[in-house]
């Protein structure tokens, strides 16, 4: 089976896309399966499960969240609850293991990532859309030196971007039984970096939205 493991939709503040857009999107991609990651909550996730029942699509959506520790991001995959941020990684890392999650270095080696904390996760990305560099061959190679399993991620604020990388799981078609797989290895990450006009796109919309929060919260004092 195919999944991105690395989605955020509009309840991350960096991302505009709806649950539904993304779910369209990632049957059309012809993926077996998605996991929202947002920004330190996972209602994001918790809306794309429900929504894709609704909607009936032939889709798995894995319950996850990416979190911010003091070191770098993180993301875990099978929890229905958000996890404290702004812990260190390893602290981090021991809450979600209680929590029965999975977790997994996210572009450990690109900004934001543990870099080599990564070898303190249960899996590592190896295959993230947006690492343009030589961050992907840096995650790989400790994956490797360190046996830890492989995943890959399209980490898409883009619907354009969806399924660009991802990660081929050996498992049953249920969530527990792919979690399982991700721990014992039962993966391979692949992809295509995103083009560097998108990256370019993407980093202009972020510099907007800085740009429009001010004058917004301006806005908001002197007429409310």
């Amino acid at each position: 089976m195919r999944f991105d493991l690395h989605i955020h939709s509009n309840h991350s503040s960096d991302s505009s896309l709806t649950v539904d857009e993304i779910l369209q999107q990632a049957v059309k991609k012809g993926l077996d399966g998605i996991a929202i990651c947002d920004h330190n909550t996972v209602e994001g996730s918790l809306l794309g499960i429900r929504r894709a029942r609704e909607l009936n699509l032939p889709l798995i959506v894995l319950p996850g969240v990416e979190v911010s520790t003091i070191e770098g991001h993180l993301l875990v995959l099978g929890v229905k609850e958000n996890i404290p941020h702004d812990l260190p990684y390893l602290e981090t890392i021991s809450v979600a293991r209680q929590k029965g999650g999975v977790v997994i270095a996210a572009h450990p080696f690109k900004s934001g990532g543990i870099g080599y904390g990564a070898r303190d996760a249960d899996a590592v990305e190896t295959f993230n859309s947006r690492c343009i560099f030589d961050e992907n061959m840096k995650a790989k190679k400790i994956a490797q030196e360190r046996g830890k399993p492989e995943v890959g991620g399209s980490d898409s604020h883009l619907l354009a971007t969806i399924g660009l990388a991802y990660t081929d799981i050996e498992a049953e078609p249920d969530e527990r039984a792919i979690l399982s797989a991700i721990r014992e290895g039962r993966t391979g990450s692949s992809g295509q970096v995103v083009p560097l006009s998108v990256v370019v796109i993407h980093i202009l919309r972020g510099l907007l939205r800085k740009f429009r929060k001010p004058g917004k919260e301006l806005y908001s004092r002197i007429f409310h």
